[in-house]
């Protein structure tokens, strides 16, 4: 009886959820630390580790869905690798910006990046099929994003739409792969 809710807690990813969300504790602890070590740059104030936390919260939340829909290896990595680069995606353009300062308006275009994504998730319900669409459409938007940044004359936020628009379509394949 043991051994089977051993392996039952296991097929659940009792191991992988306790070393994210223990990842993702630390990640919100290291800020906090590295100011407590002395004067090298981090300066975080109480809204910064909200922000950050709610930003751990959703990714790590998101990811739960996602092993929740499916046990199909090739799913769980689209699904993983696409919060992950959200994550970062949202993190960068808060924390400095993509085109130009986090100040820069421009920078909404890669909120409505993801926005694209989150309904087009929402609009295939989570299948695999409509996940290989809706991510196909993020990358599109990633691209135009891309354009947007060429405008703003911002290197960076062109190159960082480039890496993008690959890991989006990376994961609209490991999705069509899920589907077979």
């Amino acid at each position: 009886m043991a051994a089977n809710m051993r392996n039952e807690g296991e097929r659940r990813g009792g191991r992988w959820r306790w070393a994210m969300w223990g990842g993702a504790t630390a990640l919100l602890l290291l800020p906090a630390v590295a100011m407590r070590i002395g004067n090298n740059g981090v300066n975080w104030t109480g809204s910064d580790f909200v922000v950050f936390g709610a930003m751990l919260l959703l990714a790590c939340g998101t990811f739960e869905l996602g092993a929740w829909l499916s046990r199909d290896r090739a799913y769980l990595a689209a699904f993983g690798i696409a919060v992950v680069a959200g994550f970062l995606m949202t993190w960068i353009n808060l924390a400095v910006g993509i085109i130009g300062s986090e100040n820069n308006l421009a920078n909404l275009v890669f909120f409505g990046v993801l926005l694209v994504g989150a309904i087009g998730a929402c609009i295939a319900r989570f299948r695999p099929q409509g996940m290989t669409r809706a991510l196909v459409a993020t990358a599109i938007a990633q691209a135009l994003a891309g354009v947007v940044a060429l405008i703003q004359g911002s290197v960076e936020g062109v190159g960082l739409s480039v890496f993008f628009v690959v890991v989006w379509l990376v994961c609209a394949g490991l999705f069509r792969k899920a589907t077979a």
